[in-house]
Protein backbone atom coordinates (compact mmCIF):
# COMPACT_ATOMS: atom_id res chain seq x y z
CA UNK A 1 0.00 0.00 0.00
CA UNK A 2 0.66 3.49 -0.93
CA UNK A 3 0.85 6.14 2.11
CA UNK A 4 2.40 9.38 0.53
CA UNK A 5 4.83 11.32 2.71
CA UNK A 6 3.42 13.92 5.40
CA UNK A 7 6.47 15.36 6.74
CA UNK A 8 6.12 18.52 5.16
CA UNK A 9 3.59 20.01 2.58
CA UNK A 10 5.40 19.48 -0.75
CA UNK A 11 3.71 21.27 -4.20
CA UNK A 12 2.13 17.80 -5.20
CA UNK A 13 0.41 17.34 -1.91
CA UNK A 14 -0.82 20.95 -1.66
CA UNK A 15 -2.06 20.57 -5.48
CA UNK A 16 -4.17 17.59 -4.42
CA UNK A 17 -5.09 19.07 -1.58
CA UNK A 18 -6.80 22.77 -3.30
CA UNK A 19 -8.04 20.34 -6.06
CA UNK A 20 -10.09 18.18 -3.40
CA UNK A 21 -11.19 21.59 -1.56
CA UNK A 22 -12.60 22.67 -4.97
CA UNK A 23 -14.27 20.00 -6.20
CA UNK A 24 -15.64 19.63 -2.85
CA UNK A 25 -16.74 23.08 -2.91
CA UNK A 26 -18.43 22.96 -5.87
CA UNK A 27 -20.14 19.98 -5.15
CA UNK A 28 -21.34 21.60 -1.78
CA UNK A 29 -22.57 25.15 -3.61
CA UNK A 30 -24.73 23.15 -6.00
CA UNK A 31 -26.39 21.49 -3.84
CA UNK A 32 -27.24 24.22 -1.25
CA UNK A 33 -27.40 27.64 -3.85
CA UNK A 34 -27.02 26.84 -7.71
CA UNK A 35 -26.60 23.54 -9.92
CA UNK A 36 -24.19 25.98 -11.78
CA UNK A 37 -21.48 25.43 -9.60
CA UNK A 38 -20.68 21.69 -10.88
CA UNK A 39 -19.21 23.60 -13.44
CA UNK A 40 -16.60 24.19 -10.75
CA UNK A 41 -16.27 20.72 -10.07
CA UNK A 42 -16.19 19.86 -13.71
CA UNK A 43 -12.82 22.23 -14.51
CA UNK A 44 -11.32 20.32 -11.50
CA UNK A 45 -11.84 17.36 -13.30
CA UNK A 46 -10.64 19.07 -16.60
CA UNK A 47 -7.36 20.11 -14.73
CA UNK A 48 -6.13 17.05 -13.22
CA UNK A 49 -6.61 15.22 -16.90
CA UNK A 50 -4.95 17.95 -18.54
CA UNK A 51 -1.79 17.64 -16.45
CA UNK A 52 -2.23 13.80 -16.48
CA UNK A 53 -1.94 13.93 -20.48
CA UNK A 54 0.41 16.81 -20.88
CA UNK A 55 1.92 17.59 -17.82
CA UNK A 56 1.03 20.86 -17.51
CA UNK A 57 -0.88 22.47 -14.54
CA UNK A 58 -1.51 25.69 -13.67
CA UNK A 59 -1.75 25.41 -10.44
CA UNK A 60 1.58 24.27 -10.25
CA UNK A 61 2.68 27.44 -11.65
CA UNK A 62 1.32 29.43 -9.52
CA UNK A 63 2.00 27.71 -6.79
CA UNK A 64 6.17 27.15 -7.56
CA UNK A 65 6.43 31.31 -8.07
CA UNK A 66 4.58 31.19 -4.46
CA UNK A 67 8.02 29.35 -3.05
CA UNK A 68 6.30 25.93 -3.07
CA UNK A 69 8.94 22.99 -4.88
CA UNK A 70 8.48 19.86 -5.93
CA UNK A 71 9.29 16.61 -3.96
CA UNK A 72 11.60 15.06 -6.34
CA UNK A 73 13.22 17.42 -8.88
Amino acid sequence: MYIANKDTWYMERIIWLIAGSFALAGTLLAEIHSTYWLILTGLVGVNLLIFAFTGFCIMANILYKLGARPRIQ
